[in-house]
């Protein structure tokens, strides 16, 4: 492949402030599967491009400028990749493959310069086993992978595997009572020390015969790998919208949601619940309404009935250090028009016509024993149509004092992109980052990837070209 010597640099304009920000050349991905961005702390970048059952990856400099590309096959029967992990600048593929005629799931560690350091099978499977669809989670740290797969709609296998050591850490199959996968929604987590939450969410529907309540089955090293399982009732409430985390620091499982309990088609408040497995009893669980002047001013009304908020989700759970958090909502919809009766898309190749909001994000910082300590809204509005929301949201980078919500004023070619730098106690600034008038950009801040406190790589595409897009501040 044709190397790319052009480096474009964006050189900032006075009012840009201190925002340096570097292009790469294009590439085509048409033929992509998917691609993976590697970061390492000294300012290096790979572009992991999955073609099926090969890889290529592209080194980038600190500039990016591309300074080499390689070619690497898994395996000759037809191996797929499942998912791409970062290890500061080495990468692990985990994939699964045939082997005598035996499904194997297997990984393999590269270096930064894309040459196999080493490779492990992680499970062979008895030849009349059909190929699972795996599914994977990583530890915060990035370094435990947690590999699962469903069967009979109810049987769950996990598997821990550690990329650093490339050892597998455990394996367990277990079977929720009363389950139903297809119905019940369900959240995974792994923790940095291997242990697995998989969490349930019962009873979430209209009926008032029984309380919705949150299951918890906690496995791993931390429980001697012995199954243990929590019930949490929410009460009266059912939940609108959810986002678990699990806080290694603290060692506590975080959970920030929406909750209603008359229209649940609304959020009417929010919920907070933090419990450390190792003393379950001393849970904190709180609920929280949504204020009438908060609502008005998410909703663009001057006067309303607090009847909660619709098309509202949690997007982002931070943590903070003292073991609270900061919860960030976004206020999001589609809505489909040009076709009313579903048997029009079988009886034509037209699509309907989906139209893609993505307004304003607010956020709620939380206090350790669940009270409200600040909150703030921050002004958006992006439309789309038919892009599948691509381009549209935010991207949140993390430093030590502040977080950055950096994001396209508008989803359209030659836009201006600003940032929100909120700071610990809820105060917060709107900046210019760049314009992308003229640059042929169209950036996924979605699928950005934090490389260090001060850079940060967004992914540009454009007419199936990509482009890598480095922030340094």
């Amino acid at each position: 492949m044709k190397k790319l010597p052009i480096l474009l640099l964006l050189l900032a304009a006075p009012f840009l402030r201190a925002q340096e920000v570097t292009v790469s050349e294009p590439v085509s991905v048409r033929e992509d599967y998917a691609y993976h961005i590697i970061g390492d702390d000294q300012g290096h970048v790979l572009l992991v491009r999955d073609k099926r059952s090969r890889f290529e990856v592209q080194g980038y400099d600190a500039r990016m400028k591309l300074h080499w590309e390689k070619e690497v096959e898994l395996d000759k029967k037809n191996p797929e990749i499942i998912n791409v992990a970062n290890l500061n600048g080495k990468f692990c593929v985990l994939y699964h493959g045939r082997q005598r005629n035996q499904p194997v799931l297997k990984a393999a560690r590269y270096s930064t310069a894309a040459n196999l350091l080493d490779s492990a099978t992680i499970k062979v499977f008895d030849p009349t086993f059909y190929t699972p669809n795996f599914q994977v989670v990583f530890s915060e740290n990035e370094q435990i992978a947690l590999l699962w797969y469903i069967e009979n709609q109810r049987d769950i296998t996990a598997l821990a595997f550690d990329m650093q050591s490339m050892k597998l850490l455990w394996e367990n199959t277990f079977s929720p009572e009363r389950i139903s996968l297809l119905q019940d929604e369900w959240h995974m987590l792994v923790s940095n020390g291997g242990d697995m939450f998989f969490i349930l969410l019962k009873e979430n529907a209209g009926s008032r015969q029984r309380e919705h309540f949150i299951e918890i089955f906690d496995f791993g090293p931390s429980t001697n790998q012995l199954l243990r399982r929590y019930a949490i009732p929410l009460g009266k409430y059912l939940t609108y919208d959810v986002r678990f985390s699990y806080d290694n620091l603290n060692r506590e499982l975080k959970a920030a949601g929406f909750f209603t309990d008359e229209n649940p088609s609304r959020a009417e408040g929010l919920y907070y619940l933090s419990m450390a497995p190792a003393n379950p009893d001393a849970l904190q669980l709180h609920f929280h309404r949504f204020e009438t002047d908060f609502i008005a001013v998410l909703t663009e009304k001057e006067k309303v009935k607090n009847k909660g908020l619709a098309d509202v989700s949690v997007q982002d759970v931070i943590h903070r250090r003292d073991g609270g958090i900061i919860l960030v909502g976004e206020m999001n919809k589609e809505v489909q028009r040009g076709v009313s009766a579903t048997n029009y898309y079988n009886r034509s190749s037209f699509r309907p016509i989906i139209d893609y909001y993505y307004d304003d994000v607010f956020l709620i910082a939380l206090h350790p024993d669940g009270n409200i300590h600040w909150k703030n809204i921050l002004h958006k509005k992006q439309y789309s149509q038919d892009d599948d929301a691509a381009y549209s949201s935010y991207f949140l980078a993390k430093t030590p004092s502040a977080i950055r919500l950096i994001f396209n004023d508008e989803i359209k070619q030659g836009t201006m992109v600003s940032e929100y730098v909120v700071r610990a106690n809820g105060d917060y600034d709107r900046h210019a980052v760049m314009s992308t008038e003229r640059k042929e950009l169209g950036l996924r801040f979605r699928s950005g990837v934090q490389i260090s406190a001060t850079e940060l790589i967004i992914p540009s595409e454009r007419r199936n070209k990509l482009k890598l897009v480095r922030v340094k501040y």
